[in-house]
């Protein structure tokens, strides 16, 4: 089984915010999820970025792959940077 982290889309219609989760790669993109990790909401003039940063790292060190996007978010907040620092 492998698992990701990746974004789930949430809020309504042209007012959408994401949600980041921990999920078997094979379930559908808004569908059942193992953790929830934190929140983005791009739609904010400053894109508000929240993360649980333990959780976060505690996934990465257990194999989970980020998406392409949930990476480059996760550079920004440097979590990126702690987890290889920690490896």
């Amino acid at each position: 089984m492998s698992v990701k982290i990746r974004l789930k889309r949430m809020g309504s219609k042209r007012n959408a915010f994401y949600r980041f989760v921990v999920a078997d790669s094979r379930t559908p993109r808004d569908g059942r999820h193992i953790d929830e990790l934190g929140y983005y909401n791009p739609t904010r003039p400053s894109e508000e970025i929240k993360i649980h940063e333990e959780k976060a790292l505690e996934w990465l060190g257990k194999g989970a792959q980020p998406s392409d996007t949930v990476r480059t978010l996760f550079k920004k907040a440097g979590i990126m940077e702690k987890f290889r620092a920690r490896r």
